[in-house]
């Protein structure tokens, strides 16, 4: 028997009896039921033993992983009460999969929403085609006001500015004066009002006393944008919009179906409280139950702790872990953060010249916490032993957050981790930095696809420095790919597939120096994911006395092209242990 397969010292929770044949007593009495899943190939993640033939589950713990014959060797006493299952003989064995940060209750509010997106876009009800143009987003947008006769405000969600070209609130009163109509941008940050609709929301020039993100026309009044600072009063006046229950509900079945689809075992909420903690909370209560194939973990985010709770939200947070740690949604000890500001809509913060194009011409973008205070936000939550996830995209903002990181690690070294989150635009020197100080990467998994092209017209050839996952790897910071979803869909093997070949929606390739082999494509959206949410010893990948999480495919995505990953056949996924196929779901 090999002696990686042996007990290896382990003693965990489960008070495993030891390993070897020799140390079992047969007169104890018979231990719970252990299950031994057999497949085709199991892709373990672990670097002693990479591949593997079977795996042992007892309790939702992996007992064992090795060859059929190390299993039938192991556990043919009947002490053992052992039994196989060869459900998946001819299917390949993977960690489950990770989305290590999404929008739960976001993604339940734009998947409620008619769509008129940029690109072909998935849905829970199947795939919205991409409108190309001005003129293609526009007949969209009156078509889908007309199939929604009547009086009452209208949200439609998708518009982007650098493949829809400008909008304000003339467009929107051609197509509309007789009712509110709201257009939500892709990126989530921006909205775009008619008339009816600024009045509606009590939007007028005065907010551009307050607010950076209400511009003002030439005739001193709102154009119809509101965006990024103005984002939370806007939101607070309309809110009721966006939070109506059913809807709710609805986009929340959705999002669940899309994550059973992918194979998903396991996603982290980077927003918890943003939309209240109250009505998120009684949401999760509501619709987040036993039958879910996902666990959700959810990461506080500061503004909205510290509007609730001041000078306790440290101790509130610390509360909320300790009392999921049971149950779920479990709220992981971590905290989530803002540098600047958004990728998509040109408000993240850039270095000299600033933005060459789109709708941030001639600007650099926004600090959401400046570099004046940023240390001294960190600073709290650091000490408390909390990990940070920063919300940090452009250039100038990964020097904010890296100066600012520098800062309060050299006054106390925790042990804990910051990751930067979404990582638009990084330059050799802020990877050379983030090695020096431990950091890890989350990239946006979609910006290379989506925007490796169009973004040109906005930043030039700075586009080379977008989430460059290959430079990542060579300085060895743990590496993984997100969703941001509903910005792009909660599917692990599509984000790896497209870093792998670096490809555009167009048909192009950006920056391919930056592609990754499979086995780090994979890594990335297993234990570096686990790694950036803080459960690399718990999942990630399949080793003895982690959970028994396992997405089942019908392939071996390490050989597959990896432009043929994003058709590998799901069958579902093993959950601590239980399985749960897709076809369940349907």
């Amino acid at each position: 028997m090999r002696n990686w397969l042996k007990c290896l010292g382990v003693a965990w929770a489960l008070s495993l009896v030891a390993c070897t044949d020799s140390q079992i007593n047969p007169g104890i009495a018979a231990q719970p039921a252990t299950t031994i899943f057999s497949a085709q190939t199991i892709l373990t993640l672990n670097s002693d033993a990479p591949t593997a033939e079977a795996v042992a589950v007892r309790e939702g713990r992996i007992l064992a992983v090795g060859t059929r014959e190390d299993m039938h060797q192991q556990f043919a006493d009947a002490h053992w009460n052992s039994h196989w299952d060869e459900s998946f003989a001819d299917k390949v064995l993977v960690p489950g999969l990770i989305d290590p940060h999404v929008h739960m209750i976001l993604g339940a509010m734009m998947y409620a929403k008619p769509f008129a997106p940029p690109w072909d876009v998935q849905t829970p009800e199947g795939v919205v085609k991409g409108l190309p143009d001005r003129p293609a987003f526009l007949e969209r947008i009156a078509q889908i006001e007309q199939d929604h006769p009547g009086e009452a405000p209208l949200v439609i969600y998708g518009y982007h500015n650098l493949v829809h070209g400008t909008l304000d609130r003339h467009d929107l009163d051609a197509i509309t004066q007789d009712r509110p109509l709201i257009i939500w941008h892709y990126s989530g940050h921006d909205f775009y009002l008619n008339t009816k609709a600024l009045a509606y929301a009590n939007v007028d020039a005065s907010w551009a006393d307050e607010f950076e993100g209400v511009p003002l026309d030439a005739d001193g009044q709102p154009t119809g944008r509101v965006y990024e600072d103005a984002v939370l009063k806007f939101l607070t006046n309309v809110g009721h919009l966006f939070l109506a229950p059913q809807d709710i509900q609805r986009g929340f079945d959705g999002f669940e179906t899309m994550l059973a689809a992918s194979g998903v075992t396991s996603v982290a909420e980077l927003g918890y409280g943003l939309f209240g903690l109250r009505v998120e909370d009684n949401y999760y209560k509501a619709f987040y139950g036993d039958d879910f194939h996902t666990r959700v973990y959810l990461v506080p985010e500061h503004r909205a702790f510290a509007k609730a709770f001041g000078d306790t939200r440290i101790d509130e947070i610390k509360s909320r872990v300790a009392d999921t740690s049971e149950s779920w949604p479990r709220v992981l000890p971590q905290i989530k953060l803002f540098t600047d500001a958004a990728f998509y809509s040109q408000t993240m913060r850039l270095q000299d010249p600033g933005y060459t194009g789109g709708q941030s011409k001639g600007e650099h973008g926004l600090w959401v916490t400046g570099p004046d205070v940023l240390a001294d936000t960190m600073r709290p939550y650091w000490q408390a032993g909390l990990d940070i996830r920063i919300h940090s995209n452009g250039d100038a903002a990964q020097d904010n957050t890296l100066n600012a990181f520098e800062t309060v690690k050299s006054e106390l070294d925790t042990g804990r981790r910051l990751v930067i989150e979404h990582a638009g635009l990084m330059r050799p020197e802020h990877i050379a930095k983030a090695k020096q100080l431990g950091i890890g990467i989350s990239a946006a998994s979609h910006y290379v696809h989506y925007m490796g092209e169009d973004y040109e017209r906005a930043i030039g050839d700075r586009v080379q420095y977008m989430t460059p996952l290959a430079s990542s790897f060579r300085a060895g910071l743990p590496t993984t790919l997100h969703s941001d979803a509903p910005l792009a869909p909660p599917s692990p093997l599509i984000a790896a597939s497209v870093h792998i070949l670096r490809s555009t929606r167009q048909g192009g390739v950006s920056t391919p120096s930056e592609r990754l082999t499979p086995e780090q494509a994979l890594r990335t959206i297993t234990l570096d994911a686990a790694w950036a949410m803080g459960l690399e010893s718990e999942i990630g990948s399949i080793e003895v006395g982690k959970l028994a999480d396992f997405t089942v495919l019908d392939a071996n995505p390490l050989t597959t092209p990896a432009q043929d990953w994003p058709t590998i056949k799901i069958w579902g996924v093993v959950l601590n242990g239980d399985k749960k196929p897709v076809e369940q779901e349907k």
